[in-house]
């Protein structure tokens, strides 16, 4: 027997509220969707919603929250934003696998000066990543692609940064091909590994916008680097930040880590799903989270799907290659 649909009305009818909850051509109620996988129908302030019991529920929760916040025009952004915020509430977490079983109790998330005054944990782990992150000099992030490792890890360096606390930022990414043989690249070595480290920049572009950004560059008090130029160096009053690291040998996250200095902080990011290294080749993010998984002093935070903040549909993404790679692996659970 089919759940019975849920029936809302926002009386008495406000036509300018109603259009900024709907969105241009209702784009807003497709977001609510797509995310909660529920169908929407509407006939002036009449809202009716169906799919199944919990989802719809949940869906037309999320349509009154979105109506009580409807007095201004509401973003694309902040529709996504509230949907995750929905999908995660910041309650305790309780993970069914192993490297992430111990129930966390929500604190208040840390705040952190950026351009971006929005910017905090929108999930209970990303929360615990930047409680981490300020308390750890050496912290790992661990989790699949859109579940803001860089990103948060960039707005806890930037947010170091104004605070006087490093007096320098160090991104590093090892420049490894996804899947695909670029060949010969123009230009001077900067150019070259570029493309590489644009991630990095958009990151930093967004949290302090190109000016700021583009003048910290000159100082030198920014530097984004491939991993191969960290050999010998050591970083002293610093906040290191190796992405990617999924891509990295056991050889290179030793050299980076034995980088670290006095005064600094450094995290690692990376997911194990998508190495880009030979077959045969052991990543060095693997190997570090089995080696110095009981070194107190370093942290570990292991994201999981649910964390994922990015357009409603990526959540859903990562888990059907998740359950599809499950198959593969074991025919005999279909």
């Amino acid at each position: 027997m089919k759940p019975k649909p849920i029936e809302i009305s926002f009386t008495p009818a406000d036509n300018q509220r109603l259009a900024n909850l709907c969105g241009t051509l209702d784009e807003n109620l497709k977001q609510v969707e797509t995310a909660l996988d529920v169908a929407i129908s509407r006939r002036g302030e009449h809202f009716s919603v169906a799919g199944k019991s919990d989802q719809t529920r949940l869906a037309a929760q999320v349509l009154r929250n979105f109506y009580n916040q409807s007095q201004k025009h509401l973003s694309l952004e902040h529709i996504q934003l509230g949907l995750i915020e929905a999908l995660n509430p910041q309650h305790q977490m309780n993970a069914d696998d192993d490297e992430a079983t111990e129930t966390i109790n929500q604190p208040a998330a840390p705040t952190l000066l950026t351009r971006r005054s929005n910017l905090y944990g929108r999930t209970p782990r990303q929360t615990q990543y930047l409680q981490q992150i300020q308390e750890y000099d050496i912290t790992f992030a661990i989790g699949p692609a859109g579940t803001g490792k860089t990103y948060l890890a960039v707005a806890s360096a930037v947010d170091a940064l104004e605070r006087g606390l490093v007096s320098r930022l160090i991104l590093v990414r090892p420049a490894v091909e996804a899947g695909e043989r670029l060949g010969f690249l123009p230009g001077d070595m900067t150019q070259k590994v570029d493309p590489y480290l644009r991630p990095l920049y958009d990151a930093l572009y967004d949290l302090m916008g190109f000016d700021k950004t583009s003048k910290q560059f000159e100082r030198n008090t920014i530097e984004i680097a491939p991993l191969a130029f960290m050999r010998g160096r050591t970083l002293n009053q610093s906040f290191i930040i190796l992405d990617e690291a999924q891509n990295t040998t056991p050889e290179q996250m030793k050299m980076f880590l034995t980088r670290i200095g006095l005064g600094s902080k450094a995290v690692i990011t990376g997911d194990i799903t998508q190495i880009d290294l030979p077959k045969h080749q052991k990543s060095g993010l693997t190997d570090a989270k089995e080696v110095l998984k009981n070194i107190r002093g370093i942290a570990f935070t292991h994201f999981l799907t649910d964390d994922v903040v990015r357009h409603p549909l990526v959540q859903r993404i990562v888990n059907a290659y998740e359950k599809h790679d499950k198959r593969a692996q074991d025919p005999d659970s279909n």
